[in-house]
């Protein structure tokens, strides 16, 4: 990245805590914390492999978080779904005993999933439908400096394999979504299985949202079920090898830990030390054939950094608590000076 301020900002991005390092990021452009260019543009590339079909609708938790939250609709205690939210609904299904009981749809983000899904059955791709639904929550806000853009059209889905001791294999493979929620990640993962994400392509204005910025930022999200999946889609990873643009993420791991989410459970899935260094190792440096030029971690993990320049990628130790938009602004603004 040159000293001129960026113009274009890509953003490769889970659900929760993407979402609201994107928000610091657009509070830090507004307020000029963030040296990038007034009219910047940031485009976000969204998870879509945790997304489930519920009750005959398509959810897609991930989108629908970043939408919502950059729309100042989503519920703030939560950090998913939208704020004043009924659940008749939801109450209605389960006193007809109708299954999943555990994922429960909210009645005002019903209309958000039945529109999505009529869209979809006739015959919109989904990053159309995306498009249509952020003409609601993105455009009156953000305008044209906004967008939001599934990681693939496809149908991909995550799974996850646990013990299972009256399955004849000893285990027994269920949906992320169960996992997460119903289970809230309680037993170890097994193993991951990414249906359909090999046989995947990058949806329209993905590979070049990558090839054609300025920055490219992978947030503090998941790095195996969020972002992970988004570098899984054929033709991503090698965009990110192909493009000019210097590629800078920030740790989820703070400490021995996540912070939020599951981090943590899915790293051990695969093998990968859950620490700020072993989630650098895991992406790679570009110069090696991962995906980094820069690595942002805690403070407190400051004596990481050496570890990680080893590594062929460059960094330095910052606060990466997201306690509000002046925090999370000045974090974005460190991403930046990295590798300018």
């Amino acid at each position: 990245m040159q000293n001129t301020p960026p113009r274009s900002i890509t953003v490769l991005s889970g659900g929760m805590g993407g979402a609201k390092f994107i928000q610091g990021l657009l509070h830090g452009i507004r307020t000029g914390q963030v040296p990038a260019a007034a009219d910047a543009v940031v485009t976000v590339v969204a998870n879509t492999a945790d997304d489930i079909w519920v009750h005959g609708l398509k959810v897609s938790p991930d989108l629908d978080t970043v939408m919502y939250t950059l729309g100042e609709g989503i519920d703030p205690d939560r950090g998913w779904g939208r704020r004043e939210e009924t659940w008749s609904v939801k109450e209605e299904l389960a006193a007809y005993g109708v299954e999943p009981t555990w994922f429960g749809l909210g009645d005002r983000d019903v209309a958000t999933h039945l529109v999505r899904t009529q869209m979809l059955e006739a015959g919109y791709p989904l990053s159309a439908v995306t498009t249509a639904l952020c003409q609601r929550w993105l455009t009156p806000t953000h305008g044209d400096g906004l967008r939001l853009l599934p990681m693939t059209d496809d149908r991909v889905e995550t799974h996850v394999a646990i013990a299972d001791e009256e399955s004849p294999s000893g285990r027994k493979v269920i949906h992320f979504q169960e996992y997460w929620i119903k289970l809230r990640a309680s037993v170890p993962a097994e193993a991951l299985v990414f249906v359909g994400l090999d046989r995947s392509t990058p949806a329209p204005g993905v590979v070049e949202a990558i090839t054609e910025a300025d920055l490219v930022i992978v947030p503090p999200s998941n790095p195996v079920v969020s972002v992970g999946t988004i570098l899984g889609v054929p033709g991503i990873r090698e965009a990110l090898l192909e493009t000019t643009a210097p590629v800078v993420g920030l740790s989820p791991i703070v400490g021995t830990s996540h912070v939020r989410g599951m981090a943590e459970q899915m790293l051990t899935s695969i093998g990968v030390e859950v620490s700020a260094s072993g989630v650098a190792g895991h992406y790679g440096a570009r110069s090696r054939g991962g995906v980094l030029d820069g690595w942002l971690v805690d403070a407190r993990d400051a004596d990481q950094v050496a570890r990680i320049e080893e590594l062929g990628i460059k960094a330095v130790a910052v606060p990466l608590m997201m306690t509000d938009h002046d925090a999370t602004a000045a974090m974005a603004a460190s991403a930046f000076e990295l590798v300018r």
